[in-house]
């Protein structure tokens, strides 16, 4: 099997101390024994995802991720543009980012030295995890569908990237991180939606209809609706699924007011809410197909696509379409 890898960097991904962490990604897999490594610097998840399309389109199936979840999905999609078979493709998480969730489930440390060898002994065994790949579109839109891992959701969850992605984001993002740890940015995004909601008041309030595989499960207003792939580790602890397990699950935070709602929130972000989920008003939806969620009475509304913005018209399909080998730590196995 060829180890040919190709490397792609993004300049707006991580903390401060993690902006170093580039220029050593060669030397040290050239330590490890791999001289055939390319690393590709760009400034954006545009180009990132153009970059891993014109890679694959170029016979290279080796490819490693360096940023956060937003750059991520980024090469993700970009292999899902160049139309190889997904089962052909390696893909790996070195984790210089914000919400490094996905890295952290596959074993990869944050330190770089300690990164590149687990890499290059995973490589060297052939070891992946198995991964499903969603999509998700806007129902009244002719758009491309957006291909994900990981997380999304909608109301506070959709609004999160809102907050966290924009011009600024490679400066606050590099000091929130640097102080406050991957998660940093996250958590002010989440905590700057929630504080939205609370000021819109009831002018803010839907009404949602959850539909799976075409049969309506639940009508109501939701304070967040959260989308998980399988488990995303102790920051994320909701589903007890292998990321491949052909499934995918929603989380569905209901309404209780507004004088409960930071309440709710704190426990959705520890994860202690799935101790009494019944309490703080939490449902889950497991989907075996497709799942649809719909604002009553129609509109627009942002769904979160593990980190970055899809705007849904009338309503967002989501669907498992594919799956991906991701690079894992050998100690890593999984949950079944």
């Amino acid at each position: 099997m060829s180890t040919a890898i190709d490397v792609i960097a993004t300049t707006v991904s991580g903390s401060i101390s993690d902006w170093g962490k580039v220029e050593r990604i060669r030397p040290l897999f050239a330590q490890h024994g791999f001289d055939d490594v390319e690393l590709h610097v760009v400034d954006s998840h545009a180009e990132a995802r153009a970059r891993a399309r014109r890679i694959l389109d170029g016979g290279r199936r080796l490819l490693i991720s360096a940023g956060g979840s937003g750059t991520f999905n980024a090469v993700l999609e970009g292999c899902c543009d160049a139309g190889v078979p997904l089962g052909e493709i390696r893909l790996g998480f070195l984790r210089k980012g914000s919400a490094d969730l996905l890295g952290k489930v596959l074993g990869m440390p944050d330190e770089i030295e300690a990164a590149v060898a687990v890499f290059a002994r995973a490589i060297d065994a052939g070891h992946v995890m198995p991964c499903d790949v969603l999509s998700a579109r806007s129902e009244a839109d002719d758009g491309a569908p957006r291909h994900f891992v990981g997380y999304g959701g909608a109301e506070i969850f959709g609004r999160i990237p809102h907050f966290t992605e924009n011009r600024f984001m490679k400066w606050y993002k590099g000091v929130l991180s640097q102080f406050f740890g991957d998660l940093g940015p996250f958590t002010l995004g989440m905590t700057l939606a929630m504080l939205e909601k609370i000021v819109r008041g009831p002018f803010g309030r839907r009404r949602w209809r959850i539909l799976l595989d075409g049969r309506e499960v639940a009508v109501g207003r939701y304070q967040a609706l959260i989308l998980v792939n399988g488990y995303l580790g102790p920051d994320m602890p909701y589903s007890d699924d292998a990321l491949g397990s052909g499934r995918f699950h929603l989380f569905a935070l209901g309404d209780l007011g507004l004088s409960r709602l930071i309440g709710q929130a704190r426990r959705a972000r520890n994860g202690s809410i799935m101790q009494d989920p019944d309490r703080w008003g939490l449902a889950h939806h497991a989907v075996d197909g497709e799942l649809r969620l719909e604002t009553v009475g129609g509109g627009s509304f942002p769904l979160n696509v593990d980190g970055s913005t899809l705007r849904c018209k009338a309503a967002a399909i989501i669907r498992r379409v594919d799956g991906i080998n991701l690079i894992a730590n050998l100690e890593t196995r999984g949950i079944e």
